[in-house]
């Protein structure tokens, strides 16, 4: 995994002109963030050979190189999903590859699916702990110790100081902020009714279909890691209507801007 890593380390470094402080990630519907950044220049995974392309709607599939709000980042312009059929590795591949270019906090953002009944279409929620219905880890197989440990603790997945800062740049942004929990499960089909009745029993506030591997991987190579949902439907059986792509797509288009003014206020005062 190392020689793979800096194998495509080599041929992205020539792109990124400052070491990046932080890694953010753009979910579904919440790309328009990229187009933001300052002295930027891109990469599109299709162009670095034998790299996994994302397939999703909405998901341009590049990585970014600029700075946002001052600071030097790269961004992920879409993700990869297990769903699509890659594995695990192949999902936390980009995480590794954005540690290795400097970045030492990674900042995830996705569309999910609002459990909550207290939720509501749009709501922004901080990602306190998360639980992992996908039935895989990025981590399974031989461990290189040159990227993390065998064992990594996930006790404070979400970094606690990082947390409380998000919480103290929304009250100034005036932006609603819930928190919660978030159940990742493998998709692609959406959850049953009685699944999200028993993801609510469980403790789950919103679920969706990726964030847990990267998260996984980046605690595993010492990120310190900072994660939004943005609630972009209410989840199966908690309103009386079918679920569609569409829906979660132009909540992000409709409901995107105060994600970015967060994420923005958050990288101004790390």
């Amino acid at each position: 995994m190392a020689d793979t890593v800096r194998a495509y380390l080599d041929l992205l470094r020539p792109y990124c002109k400052e070491t990046p402080r932080a890694a953010v990630i753009l979910g579904s519907g919440l790309g328009a963030l990229g187009d933001r950044l300052e002295d930027a220049s891109a990469v599109d995974y299709a162009s670095l050979p034998g790299f996994p392309v994302s397939t999703a709607p909405g998901h341009r599939g590049r990585f970014l190189f600029g700075r946002l709000a001052g600071v030097p980042v790269v961004c992920m312009q879409g993700r990869l999903h297990l769903y699509e059929g890659h594995s695990a590795r192949d999902v936390a591949l980009p995480v590794r590859v954005m540690r290795g270019l400097g970045a030492e906090i990674l900042l995830a953002t996705n569309a999910a699916g609002g459990i909550n009944t207290g939720f509501s279409v749009g709501d922004l929620m901080l990602i306190e702990d998360h639980i992992n219905f996908t039935g895989q880890n990025p981590l399974v197989g031989p461990n290189d110790g040159t990227l993390g440990p065998r064992f990594p603790d996930m006790s404070y997945a979400y970094d606690p100081a990082l947390r409380a800062l998000a919480e103290r740049c929304a009250a100034a942004c005036g932006i609603r902020l819930c928190k919660g929990v978030y159940l990742a499960c493998q998709g692609p089909s959406y959850e049953t009714p009685a699944e999200i009745r028993a993801f609510r029993t469980l403790g789950a506030d919103a679920v969706g279909m990726s964030t847990v591997p990267e998260v996984i991987a980046a605690n595993h190579c010492g990120m310190r890691v900072l994660a939004f949902s943005l609630i972009s439907n209410m989840a199966a059986g908690v309103l009386p209507q079918k679920l569609t792509e569409e829906e979660v797509l132009e909540a992000g288009r409709q409901n995107g801007a105060r994600l970015e003014r967060l994420v923005t206020a958050i990288l101004q005062n790390l």
